[in-house]
């Protein structure tokens, strides 16, 4: 829950989910969030169990849960030595290891190695959200600027055809499925071919 987190230190401000997001999510997850390892004081996503820092790092802690949100911090948190990549990787790993459903609200940055490791070829679908400038929650409170970038809301899971449904109405959503288990980036045939040319 805090996006635009650059740092554990000069955390000044929970940029929390937007409300219409969060009853999404919900609706997805019939009724239960069980877990949101990216919580706060000022969260409204109201998870069965709820990591926060200090308190408890939600990288360290089980995700062993049936349905996981997260909205991670899209910094570096230099205290922990941990980026969105960390986080990512902990989303994917929950669906395959867990068999957790999971979804995240991250930043589009396709070209980036979290990406090309923990979404493409790993995810089930993205929705790339039509809010051109997200206006998350900021200390709870709405009125906050924009994000910087565009976001999505990406998918691990095993309901592809109910994420759709629910999701469609925020943004292009996009079937991923076909990808899974397919290297994507660096070693891929596509990149291989590319580096021919």
């Amino acid at each position: 829950m805090t996006a635009g987190r650059n740092n554990a230190e000069s955390l000044s401000q929970h940029w929390c989910t937007p409300p219409k997001y969060v009853s999404a999510i919900r609706e997805f997850f019939g009724g239960t969030i069980a877990l949101d390892p990216c919580s706060n004081l000022h969260s409204i996503v109201g998870a069965t169990i709820e990591y926060s820092l200090p308190e408890l790092d939600g990288l360290l802690e089980s995700w062993d849960y049936p349905s996981v949100f997260v909205n991670p911090p899209y910094g570096r948190d230099r205290l922990r030595g941990t980026t969105i990549y960390h986080w990512l990787n902990r989303c994917a790993e929950a669906h395959s290891v867990h068999g957790a459903e999971v979804l995240a609200l991250v930043p589009v940055a396709t070209n980036t190695k979290h990406w090309k490791d923990c979404v493409f070829g790993v995810a089930t679908a993205i929705t790339f959200l039509y809010d051109t400038r997200l206006k998350f929650l900021v200390d709870g409170k709405t009125g906050g600027k924009g994000a910087p970038m565009a976001c999505a809301m990406i998918y691990w899971g095993s309901q592809y055809e109910f994420f759709e449904q629910v999701f469609a109405v925020f943004g292009a959503v996009c079937d991923l499925r076909h990808l899974i288990g397919k290297p994507i980036g660096k070693g891929s045939q596509l990149a291989l071919w590319r580096d021919s040319l």
